[in-house]
């Protein structure tokens, strides 16, 4: 039995999709981090969630397209 593969234009835009994320998550940690004194306590609210976009970015780039 063979298995169906995944159009080439899906792998392509997740592909994308994970390096947008990435890059989203890179910037709201910078920002973060720059508007460290004005966030207050709230700072690790948005490192947090910074994080959590860089890792699900990471894992869409890494992930293997079978």
């Amino acid at each position: 039995m063979r298995k169906e593969e995944r159009p080439a234009g899906l792998t392509f835009v997740e592909k994308l999709m994970g390096l947008v994320l990435l890059a989203v998550g890179i910037v709201a940690i910078y920002y973060t981090y720059m508007a460290l004194p004005e966030l207050g306590p709230l700072w690790l609210l948005f490192t947090a969630f910074g994080a959590f976009l860089l890792l699900v970015g990471l894992v869409l780039l890494l992930a293997r397209a079978e």
